[in-house]
């Protein structure tokens, strides 16, 4: 590639625009800046917003079949290789606002040896992280350190999302053990947050150990043990996905028991009362005929007898029932 200069790294709307001063820190681009393997640059920008775009669509820095990419035209993890740049896209976790129901955003990188560009369209905080530590001067010194950090929080924050579900699904697991049925629509939220996050999660780790094992120019051997270290963690944290998501299949199980055992036993009550009433219901039924000739219809105190009848009869069924352990 030839030299490059802030001038053709002068995007006007950016998100964060600097370059790595190799010591840990950050310089800021101007239109006389050159950038080097040595102090790479760095772009990061909104992909949505009209100017980045523009820039993108115009600039010479990138192959064109890099450009639809990095615009979010792809959204599965994957690593392309073209000429000396490299192309990644990687999913991160959304811990925005509106983190529910899709728990995970897109990240899109272009990077060669002196030159980083990455696109999102909502915030990725990992990025964040990699910013504060070049303003204290403890962040990476190269492109292939970057994007090490980067990846390290990505993973990070895959594990504390992945442990998060993980402690939910055991609070369901309490609550049903004290017959606390979960609302409506909650299981289900989290078996697809958990669907999501294998889906794209799984061809991530791959993306990571491809980093590791290739021969890039810009990854020294210490970069690639890191990544190496890197794809190892979001295996285990895929392991424990699983063996969640199996959780969740057995929770739906016990669910669907209780919720069974509660209609049973609502109709095995409903089937003793009406087993303690049917003989009632006859019996004034039975008198209750407007026909001459029902027995102690002109006899005062008829009616407290026959009160007390249909209690004999009804004490008589509540014993039956319990002698015979229906109740």
């Amino acid at each position: 590639m030839d030299k490059i200069t802030g001038k053709q790294l002068a995007v006007k709307q950016k998100i964060h625009s600097c370059q790595l001063d190799g010591k840990g820190g950050m310089l800021p681009l101007n239109d006389k800046t050159e950038v080097t393997p040595e102090r790479p640059g760095w772009l990061h920008f909104d992909y949505q917003q009209e100017g980045s775009l523009a820039w993108l669509k115009s600039t010479q820095l990138l192959p064109e079949s890099f450009k639809e990419a990095l615009s979010g035209e792809s959204c599965r993890p994957r690593v392309s290789r073209q000429a000396d740049g490299t192309l990644i896209i990687l999913r991160s976790i959304n811990l925005n606002s509106d983190s529910l129901p899709d728990p995970l955003v897109t990240m899109r990188i272009y990077i060669t040896d002196s030159l980083i560009l990455s696109t999102r369209h909502r915030p990725i905080y990992a990025v964040d992280e990699v910013v504060n530590e070049l303003k204290k001067n403890t962040g990476p010194t190269h492109t292939g350190d970057w994007l090490v950090e980067v990846l390290d929080y990505l993973t990070d924050q895959a594990s504390s999302f992945i442990d998060d579900i993980h402690g939910r699904v055991i609070d369901l697991e309490d609550g049903l053990l004290d017959r606390n049925v979960p609302p409506r629509g909650e299981m289900s939220l989290i078996r697809k947050q958990l669907i999501v996050l294998r889906r794209h999660l799984s061809p991530q780790r791959d993306v990571f150990s491809r980093l590791a094992s290739e021969r890039l120019p810009w990854m020294t051997n210490e970069d690639r043990h890191r990544m190496q270290d890197i794809a190892d963690r979001l295996g285990r944290g895929l392991d424990d996905l699983d063996a969640t998501i199996s959780r969740t299949a057995v929770l739906v199980d016990e669910i669907n028991a209780l919720i069974a055992e509660s209609m049973n036993r609502r109709t095995y009550t409903m089937s003793l009362m009406a087993m303690l009433f049917l003989p009632a219901t006859f019996l004034t039924g039975l008198f209750g005929v407007n026909l001459g000739g029902i027995p102690g219809g002109n006899k005062e105190g008829a009616f407290a007898l026959f009160c007390l009848c249909l209690l004999a009869v009804g004490g008589g069924i509540v014993l039956w029932l319990k002698r015979s352990k229906w109740l």
